[in-house]
């Protein structure tokens, strides 16, 4: 039997709709799904239309820069678009804006769910746009794309890039017209054999380079081209460090957007990484005086030198000089100096070499030097770099950068060789003047070596540690990184507008009103803040939010493998999180934290709520999951190091977590990561997640596997869920809706227990006849409420639904209730308050007042939760009692999470009961 079926999803991707989606930017990337006569044909229903929505910034007002362009979703609801439907975008002016549209996900009807848009960094710049159903403008630059055997060369119409197939180089150069801006792109890799900190008398180190394996071009216009470069880190006979990079480049556009993936496969114990990297040649047709250098700083702050300097020389080369040189553009004939200054040039050292590192989040060093050999000195320091640099001439040159630069400390940008005729730029995504990298367990087991010893130690650091459990080997990080290819030396305001571009990326989006009538993402409303009830719990939600946000930069939640998570739960002695206490530090998605942020700006359409939850998102879905080895497709439970704890498990993984940045941005790589998870449910014959409180014997087989009807079976749904709406693997759908109807025929469906048995091969389980029972509390909080808000409505089958609605309606129900439909009372279950929304979701199916009524008594109560009389309010710690002055409140992470889901979904669902 084929356990994995990723294969099949290669050759599934490219019928159906490849001719219709011609119009939609020529991207065939998915078929509309099963709707389809015996002869294939489309059955999609007839589309009912839709009407213009207005789109916005994220940030609010129009941007002065937009990188290389801008790419984000829109949802639709059910029966309103058809699958081969153009659209127009237009400005306020009412200029038309060529914007290439395609569709990313679908109704099982065969009508548009999601669609993506993108448009050129040169499109007018608008407050707002309008989009509607209607045909594109054409962008004025023809934007080509050339695939040979040899290489792929991208025209924007301003820049010609080009790739190559094979080698070291992934970029072999960009070019303006005639002018070589830069060459010779490739990436850079550094590691040594021990860490700085033990015995550094016995370090050596080695240098790798990219080795490219495959180039794929993945969209080809009208707007923007999309090349997928992937390969390793070679040195000799070595190869590791998978990579895998996106180039994005849009129609006119002198940008270039790159996403940069990489796994890491080494050995925690001998492989330490002291330096990772992207690096440009930059040829500079210049004297060193016409050279010039830029730094993005803080703020707005820019710094601006030429390699070789003129100004506040001992004589004067005249102010003519002066200033040209100040503004980055050619100076005049030295000739025309005075040549007390042109006569001893000489004498002025070149200063060939830069460094802006940002070792901290606190603060960044620019150091500059005259060549290898020679001593830095320091130049200037700020807080937080935004983490673009520049090399080049009046002719031309590279700006370089990282996004979230500083929040991803150790970082660096580095220019080196500017006093010769060739610079190099490297953005140094971890920098070699950091320690090197040291991932291993930081502990040694302390004599945990058996099942009960890892038991007994769990109750005291609530750590499930297990040895050989705590590796690194299949985690991964994605970095975002730009590169314009300028005509010219930038002004200072040019230069800051690109700084904040690469910092904070410009994004449209629609409202949360129209997302809202779209039907997307299950239960959830706008913002309501219609009666005082309302607005007290709407001031709740906004300042459990808002404190986590403040939360990140006060505890310095930063670096390469943290930005993006939070930790769990805190010490209120010490008054600091638990960062050092086991299970308690790092979240990890615990209780399902990304939902709850993403729930939290799609009905606020907040920018700092989006920018949180995309954080944690590129965490979550990077560092938390393995990616290679054998548990790749599980994630790690929480705790002190992010893969250190021994729970491996679907619910950390969970594509959930992910699927609502893909579709809001249509992002490509975290498309990747849901759809790597498709055959996830094969883990459960590498790793049995109940192996340390087994009393039976278990051997684990493809048609009998011992995957959970609830949490287990949930995580997977949600893979299969988003592989489905995009039209993926078949066997995506066909497990999702055999496992909820075969769940749905167990006598007490979500709530039963005994042995399940689910089969690899079609998502089934096992007939069930015993009427039992076995139900946690942490059965529905990993997404299945929010998966099955969505199924139900997807699938419309009958007893699917009786069945769940019957296990919302009882979770919290009396033991007469339980006992009377499954046989067997519930006990005592925790976290009631999370399971209100359960309540409420019954109630809106069984249009019962009561039951609405009780939703809301169960939230107020606020078990294992946070209870009604319970002020949201925090208190400033400073002074003796800790390093820096911070901001305590009564909150953990879990009891946040779910505090944040329940209000969100009880408001959509009973709101008019409150």
């Amino acid at each position: 039997m084929e356990i994995s079926r990723r294969g099949l999803l290669q050759s599934s991707l490219a019928v159906g709709l490849t001719a219709a989606l011609g119009s939609l930017g020529g991207q065939a990337a998915h078929a509309a799904p099963i709707a389809r006569d015996a002869f294939g044909r489309i059955l999609a229903a007839t589309p009912t239309g839709h009407g213009p929505v207005t789109l916005r910034w994220l940030e609010g007002a129009a941007p002065a820069q937009v990188a290389s362009g801008a790419t984000w979703g829109v949802p639709w609801p059910k029966g309103a678009l058809s699958p081969d439907q153009g659209f127009s975008l237009t400005a306020e002016s009412g200029v038309s804006i060529p914007v290439q549209s395609w569709p990313t996900g679908w109704w099982p009807d065969g009508t548009v769910k999601w669609t993506a848009h993108a448009i050129s960094g040169d499109a007018e710049r608008s407050a707002t746009y309008t989009l509607a159903p209607g045909d594109a403008a054409a962008h004025p630059s023809a934007l080509s794309v050339a695939d040979s055997r040899s290489s792929v060369v991208v025209n924007t119409g301003t820049i010609r890039v080009e790739f190559p197939k094979r080698g070291r180089v992934l970029v072999s150069d960009i070019r303006r017209g005639a002018t070589v801006i830069a060459e010779n792109g490739r990436l850079v890799a550094s590691r040594q054999n021990a860490p700085d900190t033990d015995r550094p008398d016995k370090v050596n180190h080695e240098w790798f380079e990219s080795q490219v394996d495959e180039v794929v071009v993945e969209q080809t216009g009208p707007v923007r081209a999309v090349i997928r470069v992937t390969g390793t880190h070679k040195k000799g006979g070595r190869n590791w460090l998978p990579f895998d990079l996106r180039f994005y480049l849009y129609a006119g556009s002198d940008g270039i957007r790159v996403v940069h993936s990489f796994v890491f496969d080494g050995d925690e114990k001998t492989d330490f990484i002291n330096g990772l990297g992207v690096q440009f040649d930059v040829p500079l047709p210049a004297q060193p005086h016409d050279r010039h250098v830029r730094f993005a700083g803080a703020g707005a702050g820019v710094l601006g030198e030429a390699v070789r300097g003129i100004t506040g020389l001992r004589r004067d080369p005249g102010a003519a000089a002066r200033e040209a040189q100040i503004a980055g553009a050619w100076t005049p004939d030295p000739a025309t100096w005075d040549q007390r200054v042109t006569s001893r040039l000489k004498w002025i050292p070149a200063w060939g070499d830069y460094s802006l590192s940002q070792l901290t989040a606190h603060g960044f060093e620019i150091r500059k030097r005259t060549s290898s050999g020679h001593s830095w000195i320091r130049v200037d320091g700020g807080t937080r770099s935004r983490g673009l640099a520049y090399i080049g001439t009046p002719a031309g040159g590279l700006a370089f950068g990282m996004r979230n630069f500083w929040q991803l400390h150790p970082t660096e940008l580095e220019i080196s060789g500017a006093a010769t005729d060739r610079a190099t730029a490297t953005v140094w995504m971890w920098s070699p003047r950091a320690e090197a990298m040291d991932l291993r367990f930081y502990h040694d087991g302390m004599g945990q070596d058996t099942y009960p010893e890892q038991l007994d130690a769990l109750e005291i650091t609530y750590e499930d540690y297990e040895p050989g459990f705590g590796s690194p080997y299949g985690v991964a990080r994605t970095t975002e990184l730009m590169f314009w290819a300028l005509p010219a030396t930038p002004t200072a305001d040019a230069f800051s507008a690109l700084a904040d571009a690469n910092s904070t990326p410009p994004l449209l989006v629609s409202p949360p009103e129209h997302n809202h009538s779209a039907g997307v993402f299950g239960s959830w409303s706008p913002v309501d803040r219609s009666s005082p009830a309302k607005i007290a719990i709407e001031d709740k939600l906004a300042f459990m939010h808002d404190h986590y946000v403040q939360q990140v930069d006060q505890r310095s939640w930063y670096g390469f493998w943290d930005y993006g998570d939070v930790m769990h739960d805190f010490d209120r002695d010490r008054h600091v999180w638990r960062y050092d206490i086991g299970g308690y530090a790092w979240d990890n998605s615990e209780l399902s934290t990304d939902m709850w942020l993403w729930y939290h700006y799609l009905r606020t359409g907040d920018a700092t709520a989006f920018r949180f939850a995309e954080a944690m998102t590129r965490h979550t879905g990077e560092v938390d999951v393995y990616h290679l080895g054998q548990w790749a497709d599980l994630g790690t439970r929480h705790g002190i190091m992010h893969w250190g704890d021994s729970a491996k498990q679907q619910r950390i993984s969970n594509a959930g977590y992910r699927r609502f940045y893909y579709f809001l941005t249509a992002d490509e790589r975290v498309g990747d990561l849901l759809h790597d998870l498709v055959d996830a449910d094969k883990t459960f014959l590498v790793l049995d997640p109940s192996r340390k409180v087994r009393d039976d014997v278990y051997a684990p087989q493809p048609d009998a596997l011992a995957v959970s009807n609830t949490t287990d079976w949930g995580a997977l749904g949600l893979a299969w869920l988003a592989e489905w709406e995009r039209n993926g693997d078949p066997i995506a759908q066909l497990k999702l809706t055999n496992g909820a109807k075969t769940i749905a025929a167990m006598p007490n469906g979500w709530a039963q227990g005994g042995t399940l048995k689910y089969n690899l091969e079609d998502g089934t389980y096992a007939e069930e006849t015993e009427r039992t029972v076995s139900v946690g509390s942490l059965d529905s909080v990993f997404g299945l409420f929010e998966l099955m808000t969505e199924l139900i409505d997807l699938m419309g089958d009958p007893e699917v639904e009786r069945q769940w609605v019957n296990y919302c309606r009882l979770y919290n129900g009396t033991s007469a209730e339980q006992i009377a439909i499954t046989g067997t009372s519930w006990g005592g279950q925790n976290l009631r308050q999370a399971y209100s929304r359960a309540t409420a979701y019954a109630a809106t199916r069984l249009d019962d007042t009561a039951l609405a009524q009780r939703a809301w008594k169960e939230f107020r109560t606020g078990h294992a939760g946070y209870p009604e009389s319970l002020a949201f309010t925090s208190t400033r710690v400073d002074g003796t009692r800790v390093l820096n002055p911070i901001d305590e409140a009564p909150f953990s992470t879990n009891a946040s999470a779910q505090y944040g889901l329940a209000a969100i979904q009880n408001l959509a669902l009973v709101g008019n009961h409150v």
